[in-house]
């Protein structure tokens, strides 16, 4: 055996920062294709054909422990799950083997030979291993069955060899276990199909109650091991194209290897790429306490290296290849076992070579690995909660502070008009009106509003974009794409109110704090600000305000500015509604808005949606860009604060931030999230503070057209539209759907939450193309 040594990280130079390879084992036979054993604790592995070697962690690294009993090649090795006593199993063609290490080393020392018992013998290849939770039961993997040892039990149904199986924590009773024929079955509960590629690894996940399974193309399978969802499909994941696209986002100034070159992710240009696919040889928890107190993370290990999959986000942490460490003695792994070290935060990796017959022990420190690789964090902490009062060079204060010296002008001039009186041009006690002290009559039509339902398919231009709710619950406006603009009672009882004057598809909605006006946005060019109490409109800009069509408008900072983006840029409004009629000169507008500044976004790029909170004071605007990007404004600095480069796979057509309700409590740390949605890359969940995508949700259909998304009340829940036809209901501590709701007949394109529920029951609308 060779002398341990350290692999230098190709980080910065020093010895042992990233990876540290403990020992090196030289084989008579390889072993390339075996099930190796790690646990924090001890690690298992064969060497020279049929022995069966012990290396325990906490001992000097040259102690090993060899286990002879073996007449045949050993093909599988696995430990028990209770620590104490801790039990290995070995499996090889004549027989399978259960050892008691505390025991073996008591023999080991007083000079005696350690002896194992025969648990069954001649069974054939043994691919997979794997104890029960009470480590009474042995699961076989022989071909394309599954032997239960202690049980007699045989489980046939497989098709093609087994390769992996595991045992169900919180559920002892339920075996899982995963073949070549691209299946997994769960002995105790039902089968499910439905991977691409022969399977070769399973693990069961008891923190967020998924199944997760490893392909031999690099793609990952996540189903759902909770009650009531049958093993429903979560999502799949192209390892492949994750790394490459996790790779490319990597900044060089963070990973500087020896001779000052940048990382290569990539073969050397040969003209053939040396490596197809990632196949996932094993799968384990990983220990990310210093990552999140709630990320819940695996590694996944192959022939090319190590990566680190975070469970809630589908995204890579980190990737670890062995080419990157030239001191490594294993560059190409034929199989792999990893584990967290007990009381640390270390991994160990044990690895056997694919072309030569060598087995390494390899330690690797995971935050360092993620120092190395993630992008670190510039700028203020960033908070919806503003931490401080408003700067008097802020856009904000100058807005406020026009408002406070225009006010009492305004209530001068009102109290002067107040003074003056109509009277009659007649003086007599009863005399027919001319009607020139009435209100004008401005409605110059009635559009019709009781539309019938023939049952025939409503045409897109007639379809509902938009769908929000006032903020007392009570009413609820919505607007179309045939111009119109409607506000109805919450209940949907009655006649709407129709709200008519655009000249395009109404786009954008939303309700003032106060609950009095409601402001909309379409694609002809305009916003118009109307009053519910007429409803009659109130304010409206043109293009002369908006040179390009406005994409998405509301009220911010408790109704005392209006935000909309139009083209590259954002634009802050200072607004003034006064509805009052004036008998010389009815039809002139008393309302005005004049522009506070401008926001121009990175690149000068097109807004595609713009969020910000309206319910309390919050310095900060969420925009999504044409080119996939997110910004953050800081209006209290009047500037950008933050840019979030691609943030999906496609543009985003919608923000929609945690805004919460007076009707409901949350914890202040809660406003920070915000979700965000893109045709075809699902719906992401993103915290401000860390600019981090914390979750991701992928269980609704939504390929080809924008869906929109809400926020609950409370806080715990993200409703979707989706296209077939259903809405979706997520909780935001879980990744895939917890409610599916039908009845609509179309495509489901808005959803809004009623302010006033509570916080588990809650009334839930949406529209569809055919509303």
């Amino acid at each position: 055996m060779e002398e341990p040594r350290e692999a230098f990280s190709r980080n910065d130079g020093r010895a042992g920062a990233i990876v540290v390879e403990k020992f090196l084992v030289d084989s008579v036979k390889p072993a390339s294709h075996v099930q190796l054993a790690c646990s924090g604790q001890c690690c298992a592995f064969p060497s020279d054909g049929n022995e069966l070697c012990i290396w325990d962690t906490k001992d000097p690294p040259h102690q090993l422990m060899i286990l002879k009993g073996h007449r045949q090649p050993i093909t599988a090795v696995t430990f028990g799950s209770r620590e104490s006593p801790l039990l290995v199993c070995s499996a090889s063609l004549d027989c399978v083997m259960m050892w008691g290490l505390g025991e073996c080393r008591r023999e080991e020392l007083q000079g005696r030979l350690p002896r194992g018992t025969s648990l069954g013998a001649l069974l054939g290849r043994v691919l997979c291993l794997r104890l029960s939770p009470d480590d009474r039961v042995v699961a076989v993997c022989v071909k394309n069955k599954v032997l239960m040892l202690d049980l007699e039990v045989r489980l046939d149904g497989h098709h093609g060899p087994v390769t992996a199986a595991e045992f169900c924590a919180w559920q002892p009773h339920i075996l899982i276990s995963a073949s070549e024929d691209r299946s997994f079955k769960v002995w105790g509960g039902r089968q499910n199909v439905g991977a691409s590629a022969p399977l070769l690894s399973l693990l069961v996940d008891p923190r967020s109650q998924q199944l997760v399974a490893g392909c031999t193309d690099g793609q990952l399978w996540i189903f759902s091991l909770v009650e009531g969802h049958h093993y429903r499909c979560v999502t799949h994941v192209d390892l492949k194209r994750k790394r490459e696209s996790f790779c490319a986002r990597r900044t060089v100034s963070n990973s500087v290897v020896e001779g000052g070159q940048p990382p290569s992710t990539k073969a050397p240009e040969t003209g053939e790429e040396t490596e197809v696919a990632l196949p996932v040889l094993s799968l384990a928890a990983c220990d990310c306490g210093f990552l999140s107190e709630t990320a819940c993370c695996l590694w996944i290990g192959s022939s090319a290296g190590l990566l680190m999959f975070n469970l809630a986000s589908f995204e890579l942490e980190a990737v670890l290849h062995y080419k990157d460490f030239r001191s490594l003695s294993i560059q190409v792994a034929g199989s792999c076992a990893v584990a967290s070290r007990t009381g640390g935060g270390e991994a160990l990796c044990l690895l056997t070579s694919m072309f030569g017959n060598e087995t390494a022990l390899v330690e690797v420190d995971p935050a360092a690995l993620l120092r190395s690789q993630q992008r670190p964090r510039r700028g203020p902490d960033l908070s919806a909660l503003p931490s401080s009062c408003v700067s008097p060079t802020s856009p904000l204060y100058l807005g406020l502070v026009k408002e406070k010296r225009t006010k009492p002008a305004t209530q001068k001039h009102s109290a002067a008009r107040s003074v003056v009186k109509d009277h009659p041009l007649v003086f007599h006690s009863k005399i027919r009106s001319s009607g020139y002290t009435a209100a004008p009559c401005t409605t110059m039509f009635s559009p019709k509003t009781s539309f019938k339902n023939d049952g025939k398919r409503a045409s897109r231009s007639k379809s509902l974009l938009s769908l929000f709710r006032a903020g007392d619950g009570q009413r609820l406006a919505c607007g179309s794409a045939n111009h119109l603009f409607l506000v109805c009672d919450a209940d949907l009882t009655g006649t709407p109110a129709v709200l008519s004057g655009h000249d395009g598809a109404v786009g954008s909605v939303c309700w003032s704090h106060d609950g009095r006006w409601v402001l909309s946005a379409s694609q002809d060019g305009t916003l118009r600000v109307w009053s519910v109490r007429g409803p009659e409109l109130a304010l409206r800009l043109g293009t002369d305000t908006f040179p390009k069509p406005v994409q998405s408008a509301q009220f911010y900072y408790m109704d005392a500015f209006i935000l909309s983006s139009s083209g590259p840029e954002v634009q802050l409004l200072k607004h003034h509604i006064d509805t009052s009629k004036d008998d010389l000169r009815r039809y002139r507008q008393k309302s005005w808005c004049v522009p506070v500044c401008r926001l121009p976004s990175t690149d000068a790029t097109e807004v595609t949606s713009l969020s910000a909170v309206n319910d309390f004071h919050s310095y900060l605007v969420l925009t999504a860009g044409r080119n996939r990007t997110l910004e953050v404004f800081d209006l209290n600095m009047g500037c950008s604060a933050a840019v979030i480069t691609g943030a999906h796979s496609r543009p985003v057509h919608q923000i929609c931030q945690n805004k919460g309700s007076s009707f409901a409590t949350q914890q202040s740390q809660a406003y920070n999230l915000f979700a965000t949605a893109a045709t075809g890359d699902g719906i992401k969940l993103w915290d401000l503070r860390t600019l981090r995508c914390e979750r991701r949700f992928e269980g609704h259909p939504s390929r080809g057209y924008p869906c929109g998304i809400a926020f609950s009340p409370c806080g715990r829940f993200v409703a979707c539209g989706a296209e077939d036809r259903h809405a979706y209901v997520y909780e935001t501590s879980s990744s895939t759907f917890s409610r599916r709701l039908a009845g609509h007949t179309s495509t489901v394109t808005a959803v809004a939450f009623s302010p006033v529920a509570t916080q588990v029951r809650f009334p839930l609308l949406h529209t569809s193309l055919t509303t």
